[in-house]
């Protein structure tokens, strides 16, 4: 199980230039994978969106690749002399034609467009992908590994709040039987006090009360509550990603407990019930950060 924060960093040389790619991911309920490369590497960004979605499914992962010349320090500016002679000898002829005065400067020609360059620059995005991708899984496998750090973290938070879960609903099992009991005493000294001539074996008593325990009975959502949470904790032992399916189980336990509370009729067990929506919530809240 894994988290869906992470950080991770690959670094490899080819040629003397060295390339790195930094991976940052946040929580993001589908796969969002932007990427920042220089220009010249711009053909490779479907290899590198293909490579992490095959080994991230969720969230959203921010890729930053960059590179960096070990000879850098000793190149020179590259100088077209034959484009400033030509613009020189057109300057003058310019001039010349329309009888303008001034002085024709090295300044202004240097400044003329392709004059004066940086040394060329382009690599071959075919030729340097093997190492890219070897910097690119490098930094997959930091991600991950965080990744999976701070998951450990989070299913250690989740199983003991299942475990509180587990408390209450043992609990709200054994407070059920006697609420049908409850019921029925607290409704003969309603009857008693109010002088009403029933006895407690009369037909209509008899009918009520069986309505009332047919109305109060969370036997079924109490056993699927439980078949939840006992799926909730074997998904959390999983490798592979489970943030979709815990949130649906998580919606499925809520929509039990809804029911439970409204069906029980009863103090205690409504504040066992209230106990698990906390519990349930917080779960909630964790999963969100889930791949």
């Amino acid at each position: 199980m894994r988290s869906m924060t992470g950080y991770g960093r690959g670094e490899t040389d080819y040629n003397g230039t060295k390339f790195s790619v930094e991976l940052n991911s946040v929580n993001r309920k589908q796969s969002d994978v932007v990427i920042n490369l220089p220009r010249d590497l711009a053909a490779l960004e479907p290899h590198i969106r293909q490579t992490i979605n095959e080994n991230i499914s969720r969230g959203r992962t921010n890729v930053v690749v960059s590179y960096h010349n070990g000879s850098a320090g000793t190149r020179k500016l590259a100088l077209d002399t034959e484009l400033a002679r030509s613009y020189h000898d057109a300057m003058r002829a310019l001039q010349k034609t329309l009888d303008a005065p001034g002085e024709i400067t090295i300044g202004a020609i240097l400044q003329a467009p392709g004059v004066m360059r940086a040394p060329e620059e382009a690599i071959d995005s075919s030729a340097v992908w093997p190492a890219i991708e070897r910097a690119l899984r490098a930094a997959l496998t930091d991600l991950i590994k965080m990744r999976e750090r701070e998951g450990k973290h989070l299913a250690k938070d989740l199983i003991r709040r299942l475990k509180a879960m587990r408390k209450q609903i043992k609990e709200i099992r054994g407070l059920h039987p006697d609420v049908v009991k409850k019921y029925r005493a607290a409704l003969l000294e309603r009857i008693h006090k109010a002088g009403l001539p029933i006895s407690s074996d009369d037909e209509r008593l008899t009918k009520e009360i069986t309505f009332f325990a047919d109305r109060a009975d969370v036997a079924e959502e109490l056993t699927r509550v439980e078949s939840h949470l006992a799926q909730f904790a074997h998904h959390l032992r999983r490798h592979e990603p489970v943030g979709r399916t815990l949130e649906f189980i998580t919606q499925e336990i809520f929509r039990e407990l809804n029911t439970l509370g409204a069906k029980a009729n009863d103090a205690a067990i409504s504040q066992r019930v209230v106990v698990c929506k906390a519990e349930l919530e917080k779960i909630r809240e964790q999963i969100q950060n889930l791949e």
